[in-house]
């Protein structure tokens, strides 16, 4: 492992968990000024909307393709790149004459968002080994999660004191601050460790890892319980709003007060660690998430606090089973580890952007689908498990 020079450890797990603050800041932030936007621009709520779809697809489709080429060039240049990238389109987003110009500035954000998360990842893996490496994930995982909490309520106290431009003067702040950092690090993939073929070819890094059937059933199965929560994203604010007639203020409490609780599943998952295998592990997640999608479909129905407390139970899982499964994969990647990364960032991101379709389905209630979505991936992935046998 290669030491740093500028960065301490400390100084390094803060960066990483800054980086995995990207996409949340970056697609939470400007929610509560999205009606405001659609009289800005005179658009449709339709292409407002673009905005955000625009970004989560070309997100999960750059983080496959700056994983093979971090193994190529290296992660520093990726990154600076990526970090880069993301600050000029920030400012393309601030200055955007029309919503045109603002989806073009989306789709830039998103390339560089995926090369900075990529990246993150494999530092994780380059730069640390074992029980202190479960540890970092624990970290990187439990901070990150602050992301989807503090977004959309910093996004709505900026709007006391500015319009939407406000939200993306922040990320510009952010990117400027990330490239600073960039360039203080010390490369970690040395280049005796690199893939020495064609640009082209590093791409083929990926197919040879998706033969890796045990890698990608296990990949899948940790995907498959990171679903529902994207679903209940997508939902909660009809859930809150319109079935349980919330104010959008009250809607921002109860949505934070979800994303809080997230918190706890990193630091349940050291203590887990220590005293489950790997396998009793993965069965608790399973109990509880089950336990959590029949909660939903029947007290969950009563009340808004009723829906979360049912779901309080999957969001904790659910945030113990991320640094799991990142933990297990990265451990099972012993080379070429920025595809790897890719792959791990891809797939979950993949089965999210689902997760997100189908919960706002046409489910007359919406409670329901949540709560039916629970149950099948909860299951789905148990097949997978068993395809696994033995992680």
């Amino acid at each position: 492992m290669v030491r740093q020079k500028y960065l301490t450890p400390s100084a390094m797990i803060a960066f990483i968990a800054f980086m995995n603050m990207y996409p949340p800041f970056a697609t939470d932030m400007y929610l509560p000024a999205l009606p405001e936007m659609v009289k800005y621009f005179g658009a449709s709520e339709f292409l407002v909307g673009l905005t955000l779809t625009i970004f989560f697809f070309t997100f999960a489709v750059s983080i496959v393709l700056f994983g093979p080429l971090s193994d190529k060039f290296g992660r520093k240049p990726i990154l600076i790149f990526g970090t880069s990238i993301f600050s000029v389109a920030s400012i393309i987003c601030v200055s955007s004459p029309d919503i045109y110009t603002l989806i073009f500035g989306r789709f830039l954000q998103a390339v560089g968002s995926g090369a900075v998360i990529t990246v993150s990842t494999a530092l994780i893996r380059d730069s640390f080994r074992g029980r202190v490496m479960t540890k970092i994930l624990a970290i990187t995982q439990a901070l990150g999660v602050i992301g989807p909490m503090a977004a959309p309520l910093f996004g709505g106290f900026l709007l006391r004191f500015t319009d939407w431009h406000g939200a993306f003067y922040t990320l510009t702040l952010i990117g400027l601050i990330n490239l600073s950092i960039a360039c203080l690090l010390t490369e970690t993939l040395p280049k005796e460790k690199r893939y020495h073929g064609k640009v082209l070819s590093s791409l083929k890094l990926l197919t040879h890892l998706a033969r890796q059937k045990t890698f990608m059933i296990t990949l899948v199965m940790f995907a498959l319980l990171s679903t529902p929560f994207m679903s209940y994203l997508s939902a909660s604010s009809f859930i809150y709003v319109e079935q349980f007639s919330l104010t959008a203020q009250e809607y921002s409490y109860f949505f934070a007060a979800n994303a809080a609780a997230s918190v706890l599943g990193p630091v349940l998952y050291l203590k887990f660690k220590k005293n489950f295998s790997n396998n009793r592990l993965i069965q608790l997640c399973y109990v509880v998430a089950g336990i959590s999608g029949l909660l939903v479909l029947i007290p969950g129905q009563l009340s808004a606090w009723a829906f979360l407390f049912s779901f309080l139970p999957f969001t904790v899982i659910g945030a113990v089973a991320r640094p799991f499964g990142m933990d297990v994969l990265l451990n099972r990647a012993k080379e070429n580890v920025g595809t790897a990364a890719s792959m791990i960032n891809f797939v979950p991101n993949l089965f999210g952007s689902l997760g997100m379709a189908l919960g706002t389905l046409p489910w007359g209630n919406f409670v329901n689908g949540v709560g039916v979505i629970i149950l099948a991936s909860t299951i789905l992935s148990l097949i997978m498990f068993k395809f696994v046998g033995k992680i």
